[in-house]
């Protein structure tokens, strides 16, 4: 006869046993990708994490760093369907939702209207360069990032899961663009800097990318696996300590007249920081954090899974004022000088 303590551990010995997949997982994951990307390691694990949480991405980066060719590459290693969607200025909210249109039935019997599903009917849409387009059609993606679900007229169709998002931005051309409004960037779990690469991996680029005969990866997870494992990443139990932190942290952020916690107040936040980080931030420094853990074969969470993760979660959720513009500062300054306050210890 099975008792409560025999069921808990063929539970835990499950999950553990899943853990141990996605660790292989990724590394199988991390070869296929590398068939294509070379470098951008860090940017591909991000990437990974994000999708493992349920999140979405925002990527910012120069023209030719391969972002486009990086998100198509993920959806084919975990054979999901893959959409890309160039935003412009003229672009409509139904150009991506998609629209009713007017049917004529067979037999001449009259008309009727049949929705034609838009690119956002898919597990995985790369949206280029989101700051190009109005912010109604921006908003029409970012209802569907947030509720999973797009609203045509009277009637609401369901977005079937997973469905991820990765939203591209060029910081060199800010001409007669839309930038996302801070309440609409708050909705992406990761702001990731994708940077030049090495000479090294540049000779390899030029190398791997100027032959006759082009590398293709292969899949190494399905949809219904990632599901799974997007399951098991929340279940990952967190330290009442490590949530602490993330809190302090998250609330750190914040200017003393934000600020319950005055004490806590750092000050490059006082000086440079108009609006710190929601508690968004907070729930996403715990659920990476799960995620992180997991590909890293532990099924717990540890203070340095917070620590490596505060630069993509905070960085684009902290408002800076004019002072900080004028004395060039960033925001990954800003994130530097919390990492130091903050103590994973309370005091």
């Amino acid at each position: 006869m099975s008792t409560t303590a025999d069921t808990t551990r063929n539970n835990d010995g499950q999950l553990l046993a899943e853990v141990e997949k996605l660790r292989d997982a990724r590394q199988h994951l991390r070869e296929q990708v590398a068939k294509v990307i070379v470098g951008q390691q860090d940017v591909v694990d991000l990437l990974l994490l994000a999708l493992l949480c349920r999140g979405h991405v925002l990527l910012h980066g120069v023209p030719g760093l391969g972002k486009t060719l990086m998100a198509r590459t993920l959806s084919q290693t975990l054979d999901l369907k893959f959409k890309r969607v160039q935003f412009t200025p003229d672009l409509m909210p139904s150009d991506i939702t998609g629209t009713d249109v007017i049917e004529e039935m067979e037999g001449g019997g009259g008309h009727r209207l049949k929705f034609v599903p838009g690119p956002i009917f898919t597990n995985f849409m790369l949206a280029d360069e989101i700051n190009r387009t109005p912010p109604k059609t921006q908003a029409a993606l970012l209802q569907a990032m947030q509720e999973g679900e797009v609203s045509i007229g009277n009637t609401t169709y369901q977005l079937d899961p997973p469905f991820f998002v990765v939203a591209t931005q060029n910081p060199i051309e800010m001409e007669g663009t839309y930038p996302l409004p801070e309440a609409q960037v708050d909705r992406f779990m990761f702001n990731v800097r994708v940077s030049y690469p090495t000479v090294a991996e540049e000779a390899a680029i030029i190398r791997g990318t100027t032959g006759a005969v082009a590398a293709s990866p292969t899949a190494v997870l399905a949809a219904e696996d990632l599901l799974k494992l997007q399951s098991i990443v929340r279940s990952v139990p967190v330290a009442d300590d490590v949530v602490m932190y993330a809190a302090r942290l998250v609330n750190a952020s914040r200017p003393a007249k934000n600020n319950q916690d005055a004490d806590a107040s750092v000050d490059m936040v006082s000086r440079y920081v108009t609006y710190g980080a929601s508690p968004r931030a907070g729930q996403s420094l715990i659920l990476a954090g799960k995620a992180r853990a997991v590909l890293e074969g532990r099924y717990h969470v540890d203070f340095e899974d917070v620590r490596a993760l505060a630069h993509p979660v905070l960085r684009h959720r902290l408002v800076l004022n004019f002072h900080g513009r004028a004395d060039n500062v960033d925001s990954d300054d800003v994130v530097d000088a919390l990492l130091k306050h903050v103590k994973s210890e309370a005091v």
